[in-house]
């Protein structure tokens, strides 16, 4: 999460909101009684099984919660730190030196804060699991943290100097390195011809229907159809032709100076442009200023997608998939094989979202995919009180999507998603982050990480509390198993917060002391369907590291989650994926000692080096069983 605070939300509905559906939906006896999705009664019925995970099927010794310098992680599991920030990825890349740090290093080091981990199999298809092109997200940058002589704090972003900036432009955006095991071993791959930074300078391609749009057009490209970089690049995704959907999350606190004169104001408040700046890029930057550069923050809010396999194709921005704060772009495939995109908008009150493309994709021709992004329909969701879930089209001229309204084109309502969506009555949710679609039982899983602004006045148009400083995961069923359709049923897997102290927990009866969590944020799946949790905000809310916690989607043990992982403090816990075997799991920690008056000079803790003058390095982590085998057991 990006330490700007620009989760604040900005969305004005009145329509209910998950507390008012959920309180509808299951009544209020259900509710107390802490069930934990209808459907999930014999789960909670059982009687708790004297064994190592109880009902749960996974039989880990669990850990217990820690809050501390360092991470850990349950019995029985080795970890490994695979790559660390300013670890070499392009050939030539000079070794990390904190104290003397330059733009032209860093955009041949791995970046910062690493999030969302993707895993794309070499050569492409292979079967084997041993060989991958990891992509990683590099969401943002803790100035404090990363420079001496900047003191602690957010204000420290915006004493950056112009040299300290342009490290900061290239630590951001994404990676792609090539990554093998050897004897159960992970290891980067040097010099690999697949090594690549994406950075805030990377040159980049415009498509879809925001493309030339007049709103997209800058003294730098006149046409609207080129932009440089990427920015916030919080969760992702990926497409079943093998490519690398990376998401720009809250691009607005990158832009500073005078907003007075910006245009549309309407659209800039709901996207927060102009409220906030969080970074000192616009002193030395124009394209970041606003009174010199009015139109370039509508370049950002979008959906990359990324070819891992082919360095020198450029990156193109897919409009057509809408401009909001996206966490995650996951896919699944609709009956008739066209491709459905799930997408959260991660702000307090805003939104859930699907794109369907309008042709299948070839699975035999993977260039005829290239373009297939670019056509499609964009949905917006609205839960009803009686668990259905309707996806309402996001088109011009559909409903009040008119050029009376603002909307003249597909292309207004892709650059203004959250207007459109605002006029079709969506449900407002709380912090929509990740959403994934468990491969077992074909169920989507959206998780909202919190809400602490729900004012108890509000619990009547609001998520399932008031004040949720917890968040909660909701379970969508597509109406026949369909993801192409625009209906189906919902129902809730969890509630987080501590059982028996935090109002309205919800999980399994047998939850241990240790099992519960607070502010889910990212989740993967395991091949047997089982949901693995990483957290973020848990410091805070709940007085517990930030981590990983395991449960199963059915059977006994549902909603049953267990401790697996603690993260180092002030960290979270992103990027959660699987080996196709489970052999291995791999995670991103981004943001180690983002603790209150943590300095470069004395940071909280020097996770992974533990050296005198070492900063704290966001890294990723391979986990692994002692002697092999599947995580879990």
């Amino acid at each position: 999460m990006d330490p700007s605070g620009d989760d604040i939300g900005t969305n004005p509905s009145t329509e209910p909101s998950m507390a008012e559906l959920i309180e509808r939906r299951l009544g209020r006896r259900a509710a107390m009684r802490g069930l934990a999705g209808v459907g999930a009664v014999a789960a909670f019925s059982q009687p708790a099984l004297a064994q190592a995970g109880g009902p749960s099927t996974l039989t880990f010794k669990e850990l217990a919660h820690t809050l501390d310098a360092d991470q850990h992680v349950a019995d029985g599991y080795d970890m490994k730190v695979l790559i660390r920030w300013g670890d070499p990825v392009m050939p030539g890349a000079p070794a990390f030196d904190p104290a003397n740090q330059t733009g032209t290093a860093q955009e041949k080091q791995f970046g910062y804060n690493n999030d969302y981990l993707g895993l794309h199999p070499l050569p492409a298809g292979d079967r084997s699991g041993d060989r991958f092109l990891m992509v990683a997200n590099h969401e943002y940058i803790n100035s404090n943290l990363m420079f001496a002589g900047l003191g602690a704090g957010r204000d420290a972003n915006l004493k950056t100097s112009k040299a300290q900036v342009e490290v900061e432009m290239a630590a951001v955006g994404g990676a792609v390195i090539e990554i093998a095991r050897e004897n159960g071993s992970w290891t980067v791959v040097p010099s690999s011809k697949y090594a690549r930074r994406i950075s805030a300078n990377t040159p980049m391609d415009i498509s879809g229907p925001a493309a030339g749009h007049d709103l997209m057009k800058t003294s730098a490209d006149p046409a609207g159809r080129k932009v440089l970089g990427t920015i916030n690049n919080c969760a992702g995704g990926g497409t079943p032709w093998g490519t690398w959907l990376t998401c720009e999350e809250n691009f607005d606190v990158y832009f500073g100076g005078d907003s007075s004169k910006l245009p549309l104001p309407e659209m800039q408040k709901r996207y927060g442009v102009g409220r906030a700046t969080g970074y000192g890029w616009f002193r030395h930057v124009d394209r970041f200023d606003l009174s010199k550069e009015p139109n370039e923050p509508n370049r950002f809010g979008w959906v990359v997608e990324i070819d891992p396999y082919d360095p020198g194709a450029a990156p193109v921005k897919r409009t057509a998939l809408g401009r909001f704060k996206h966490e995650g772009c996951t896919y699944a495939i609709a009956k008739d094989g066209r491709v459905a995109f799930y997408s959260g908008d991660d702000e307090r009150f805003d939104y859930v979202y699907k794109f369907v493309t309008a042709n299948p994709w070839n699975p035999n021709d993977r260039a005829a995919n290239k373009n297939l992004l670019d056509d499609g329909t964009l949905h917006v969701a609205r839960f009803e009180a009686d668990g259905r879930v309707q996806w309402l089209p996001l088109v011009q001229g559909q409903g009040p999507l008119t050029s009376e309204n603002g909307f003249a084109s597909q292309a207004d309502v892709a650059i203004k998603a959250r207007l459109a969506a605002d006029l079709l009555k969506a449900t407002p949710m709380d912090r929509p982050e990740d959403i994934e679609t468990n491969p077992v039982n074909g169920r989507v899983y959206v998780v909202l990480t919190n809400n602490s602004q729900r004012k108890p006045d509000q619990v009547d148009k609001a998520n399932p509390r008031a004040g949720n400083d917890h968040g909660h995961i909701l379970e969508i069923t597509p109406k026949d198993g369909d993801h192409g359709a625009t209906e189906g049923t919902w129902s809730i897997f969890l509630l987080g917060g501590k059982p028996g102290q935090d109002a309205g927990a919800r999980y399994h009866r047998a939850t241990s002391d240790n099992g519960w969590l607070s502010c889910p944020d990212n989740i993967a799946f395991d091949s047997k369907g089982r949901i693995w949790i990483v957290t973020d905000g848990a410091p805070t809310a709940a007085g517990i590291a930030d981590g990983v916690y395991g449960a199963d989607t059915a059977g006994f043990g549902r909603a049953l989650t267990r401790c697996f992982y603690q993260a180092p403090t002030g960290a979270e816990v992103c990027g959660p994926i699987f080996t196709p075997d489970d052999n291995t799991f791999f995670i991103a920690v981004q943001h180690p000692g983002e603790d209150a008056g943590s300095t470069f000079e004395k940071p909280s803790t020097r996770w992974p080096d533990f050296k005198d003058g070492m900063p704290p390095r966001p890294s990723i982590v391979a986990i692994t069983k002692k002697g092999g085998g599947a995580i879990g057991s």
